[in-house]
C-alpha cells in the first residue's frame, strides 16, 4: 500500500513539474521537431519457427514517423495492409537466422527491414522513419 502511494505521488510530481508524454516525444527528453508526427501501430505479434515447431513469439509497437498530416492521414488509411505487410515480412525474417543472434533480435535490422517494407506499401517516401517502441520475445 506504502509503495502504491508513493507510486501515485512521484506520478503527481513528475506532472506538476512540467513532465509530460509530449517532452519526451523526440526520444531524448526534448521536444519533438516542428511538422515531425508519429503515427503509432497496434502491436504485432509474430510467432518464431525452429526445427521443433513454434519456440517464442515476438510482439512489437511500431510507430512510424511522417513529416506532414497529408502522409500522417494516409498511412492511417493504409493501416491495415501496412500490418499485414509488416506480419508478412516479418514472419519470415525472424525465422532466418541474420534476424537473430544467440537468441536476441538485432533490433537495426529489423527496423530497416520495417522500413523498406512501409516504403514498398506506401509507395513513396512519407514515412520517414520507423520507431521500436516495444519488442518482447517470450518464449513458449
Amino acid at each position: 500500500m506504502n509503495i502504491a502511494l508513493v507510486l501515485a505521488a512521484a506520478i503527481l510530481m513528475a506532472g506538476s513539474l512540467g513532465f509530460t508524454s509530449s517532452a519526451y516525444a523526440g526520444g531524448g527528453g526534448e521536444a519533438a521537431a516542428p511538422g515531425i508526427q508519429f503515427v503509432e501501430m497496434e502491436p504485432l505479434i509474430v510467432p518464431v519457427i525452429d526445427e521443433s515447431g513454434v519456440s517464442q513469439t515476438v510482439s512489437m509497437v511500431i510507430a512510424l514517423e511522417v513529416h506532414t498530416p497529408e502522409a500522417k492521414a494516409a498511412i492511417e488509411q493504409m493501416t491495415p495492409r501496412l500490418k499485414d505487410a509488416f506480419i508478412m515480412d516479418m514472419y519470415g525474417l525472424l525465422n532466418q537466422a541474420s534476424a537473430m543472434k544467440s537468441g536476441v533480435i538485432q533490433i537495426a535490422y529489423v527496423k530497416d527491414r520495417l522500413a523498406k517494407t512501409a516504403a514498398k506499401v506506401m509507395g513513396d517516401d512519407s514515412i520517414t522513419g520507423v520507431l521500436l517502441q516495444v519488442v518482447n520475445q517470450r518464449p513458449v
